[in-house]
């Protein structure tokens, strides 16, 4: 219970599973499992998943500045044995508090005897204990391209952390790690799916490489990179190296060092959250890096989401006719979703839509009517007032927030003109008027 304790709180900095266990007030009695490091992730079939997460050592050789488990920090250092770890999910498991373990590590001496230690584990999981839930690994960069073969038939899911978003904050802030280091494992498990997949076409009973696919993790807010460097560098991971998903982690500022913020300094909380939002609209609403953001606007609004936001900069493409628009343009709509963009498309070959009808079929009209014609005519009692089009657009925490005019760069409404710089409210009525 001891190495427990400190391994599964050394594994809660990995943002690569969705949640954590909720601590409640009095916590300790029956069915609490806060200290054992219990987790939730989500299976491709949306199905949500328990898992343990946790450590095999946080005895780490390497000093990475940021990181609480580095070689010279001054932490309570703890290692599992693969057999004290197999056993230990095995108990989980057979009390039905998990379906499937996380496995990550600190590199023990050197990268090839962490990843054989993470292997025994598995094995005896995956041969002795014949234990077939959901395992998710992380690869050791460094490791022999062997052992990582070995561990991705193991295991379900693997993931290569890519820690921080440039060369340059690598350098400054983990000397021991490099970039090729990080991304020639991942470009490994990328061809190993891939190899997978043609071989069981042609072979019924051929193993199976991660077969739920490979992720990463950034950490945000520890180094001074931009919002636009940090999606342009997810992108081209989805797209260079097939990955499943991209994970931020705001950066929690555990230790002290010259080169970190200060221990009192906030979470980028809020930050982290909009790139979730960017990276879903990469993901599933076939934007573009480029096209959130730009070299003259870097960074994402905090108090608009990045949809809205850019819906806001582009009113040249509203207002839009629900009944004529194309799917892929319904998808750029503030308030409407892939669902609701399928459901639009198929109900309007049976009659025109009005408003009411979109409400019915899942839009966000309290968002989406500012940028929708149906029928040729804009939403029944549209004031075009600016607390009403703030209140519209800005969540209710953003409006208790927000004090005083904010300056954003959008256009004024007339084509072809230059950007100027606004108050938030003039902006917001001037992008109705033009919708």
């Amino acid at each position: 219970m001891e190495k427990l304790t400190i391994l599964t709180d050394a594994a809660k900095y990995d943002a690569a599973c969705t949640s954590s266990g909720v601590d409640r007030a009095g916590g300790g009695g029956v069915g609490s499992t806060v200290a054992c490091g219990i987790c939730h992730s989500f299976a491709a079939d949306g199905r949500c998943i328990t898992l343990l997460k946790v450590l095999q050592s946080n005895a780490c050789a390497y000093d990475c500045a940021y990181c609480v488990n580095r070689r010279s920090g001054e932490t309570r250092r703890a290692s599992f044995t693969p057999r004290e770890l197999a056993e230990l999910t095995m108990g989980f498991y057979r009390r039905n508090y998990i379906e499937g373990l996380f496995l990550s590590s600190a590199v023990v001496g050197t990268p090839d005897r962490t990843c054989e230690l993470m292997i025994e584990t598995l094995r005896l999981l995956r041969e002795e204990y014949r234990f077939a839930g959901y395992i998710h690994a992380k690869a050791i960069p460094g490791a022999d391209r062997k052992l990582l073969y070995r561990l991705g038939l193991l295991a379900d899911r693997m993931s290569v952390n890519i820690e921080l978003p440039s060369q340059s904050s690598l350098r400054l802030l983990a000397p021991d790690k490099s970039r090729e280091d990080i991304l020639r494992p991942m470009a490994f498990v990328r061809d190993g799916i891939a190899e997978s997949r043609t071989d069981l076409v042609k072979y019924r009973g051929a193993p199976r490489f991660a077969p739920a696919g490979q992720s990463t993790q950034m950490i945000v807010g520890a180094t001074p990179e931009s919002d636009l460097q940090i999606i342009r560098l997810s992108d081209a991971l989805y797209k260079r190296y097939g990955l499943k998903r991209v994970f931020f982690s705001a950066y929690m500022p555990v230790v002290a060092g010259p080169n970190l913020p200060a221990l009192q300094t906030r979470p980028p909380l809020l930050r982290e959250h909009r790139l979730y939002q960017a990276d879903w609209l990469m993901r599933f609403y076939h934007f573009e890096a480029d096209e959130l953001l730009d070299e003259c606007q870097p960074n994402f609004d905090p108090y608009l989401d990045p949809k809205c936001a850019w819906a806001l900069r582009h009113p040249e493409r509203f207002p839009l006719e629900v009944n004529r628009a194309s799917y892929e343009e319904l998808l750029r709509v503030p308030g409407i979703g892939p669902r609701s963009a399928q459901r639009i498309v198929a109900a309007r070959r049976l009659a025109p839509l009005g408003f009411d009808g979109l409400k019915t079929l899942g839009v966000v009209l309290k968002r989406a009517r500012w940028f929708l014609l149906c029928a040729g005519r804009a939403s029944a009692g549209l004031r075009l007032e600016h607390d009403v089009i703030l209140r519209a657009l800005l969540s209710d925490d953003a409006l208790t927030r927000l004090e005083g005019p904010r300056q954003l760069s959008l256009f004024d409404g007339k084509e072809g003109e230059a950007w100027q710089t606004a108050p938030t409210s003039s902006i917001a009525t001037t992008a109705a008027l033009r919708a």
